[in-house]
């Protein structure tokens, strides 16, 4: 396989309603889209950074130059033995794992389109039919806010709800949310906002039988996970801090948390995210995909990727309308009335583009070779 060229497409795409973490409320998403073209075929793939360095050190401004400038010049009319080779090649690049990942999640899309298989039996996946899901809801600007969002998404048939805790948001709004939810599948998400001077307030999270609290200290943290996981009842899962299988690895020897969330971008790619899940898997720690607030395309991977063994939680890929009015894809991703997204049988990761739609939000077009 050799790449002829590479189209890098920015995206301006507005939510159906605002996201809020403890880093800040989004209301649009810029949104960078890889297409990776070899002898007339496609093959598609997602930037997942966000708009701000808020999540991690990325950002669409920053992953921009670094996929035109040094990603896509790695892989340029190289001769690929298999998509594999796309991470080794672009290793030399510090960070940056979302800009890297955006290109080689395409390369695998398009390499799957070549073997006309669908992109999650090219990955070595299939283990379910249909991926269980979970529904991420952000910060509110009340609890009753917070509480008809719930009970909106419980009807749905979503299986297992995240909210977003922050300082000010998190022991007294968890207490109300389980006093009128108590059997739910329930976890709060942190996304870093507080120290190991917080344990004693960490733990009164205890209290309310969570699934997992999500990283709660910093992105970069492992040893103080360690120590606060030892205090706790609650299940530590670790996101952010787990950006290759080494730290995974790392991480679980320390018994720095009990569950890896694995998202695609932050460990730069297929490759990783399934050496990833295989160093989970093989110390008994289960793993569940996380969301970037994806267009049709990224989210399309996540299914794909959500089909390997070790994927045992509902993880945050939901139905393209809680985001979108339209997506890029046809169809849209739809999830069924037990709260699952079944898995398509297409070549590549399953789905259409909308090129009319994608040619409409696009905001910046760049051709690379």
């Amino acid at each position: 396989m050799k790449i002829d060229r590479i189209v890098l497409r920015q995206l301006r795409m507005p939510l159906v309603h605002f996201f809020e973490t403890s880093f800040g409320r989004t209301y649009h998403r810029d949104i960078i889209i890889v297409e990776v073209v070899s002898d007339g075929l496609s093959g598609w793939g997602e930037v997942t950074a966000g708009e701000n360095p808020f999540y991690n050190e990325e950002w669409t401004g920053s992953a921009w130059p670094i996929a035109r400038d040094y990603a896509a010049p790695a892989v340029l009319h190289k001769e690929l033995g298999s998509a594999n080779d796309v991470a080794p090649l672009t290793a030399h690049i510090r960070g940056h794992n979302m800009a890297r990942g955006g290109l080689e999640a395409a390369i695998w899309d398009l390499e799957a389109r070549q073997a006309g298989k669908p992109l999650w039996q090219h990955i070595g996946g299939g283990h379910r039919r249909e991926i269980p899901c979970g529904v991420s809801i952000g910060i509110q600007d009340s609890v009753p806010q917070l509480i008809e969002k719930i009970e909106r998404e419980l009807k749905a048939g979503y299986r297992r709800i995240k909210m977003k805790i922050k300082p000010g948001w998190d022991v007294d709004v968890v207490r109300q949310v389980r006093e009128r939810f108590p059997d739910i599948l329930l976890m709060v998400d942190a996304n870093s906002a507080y120290r190991l001077a917080d344990i004693a307030h960490l733990k009164e999270l205890d209290a309310f039988h969570l699934m997992m609290m999500e990283q709660p200290l910093g992105h970069d943290e492992i040893i103080d996970h360690a120590t606060l996981q030892a205090q706790l009842e609650t299940p530590i899962c670790l996101d952010e801090c787990i950006r290759s299988a080494h730290q995974a690895e790392q991480a679980l020897r320390m018994k720095a948390g009990r569950i890896i969330n694995i998202k695609l971008g932050r460990v730069g790619g297929f490759r990783e995210a399934k050496r990833v899940h295989d160093v989970a898997q093989a110390n008994g720690v289960p793993v569940w995909c996380g969301g970037m607030l994806e267009s049709g395309i990224g989210r399309a991977h996540n299914i794909a990727l959500a089909t390997l063994p070790n994927f045992t939680l509902p993880g945050d890929v939901s139905a393209s309308k809680r985001y979108w009015k339209r997506d890029i894809i046809v169809p849209e991703v739809e999830t069924t009335s037990h709260g699952t997204i079944a898995v398509r049988d297409a070549a590549g990761f399953g789905y259409e583009i909308d090129h009319d739609f994608l040619r409409e939000v696009t905001v910046r077009e760049e051709v690379v070779g």
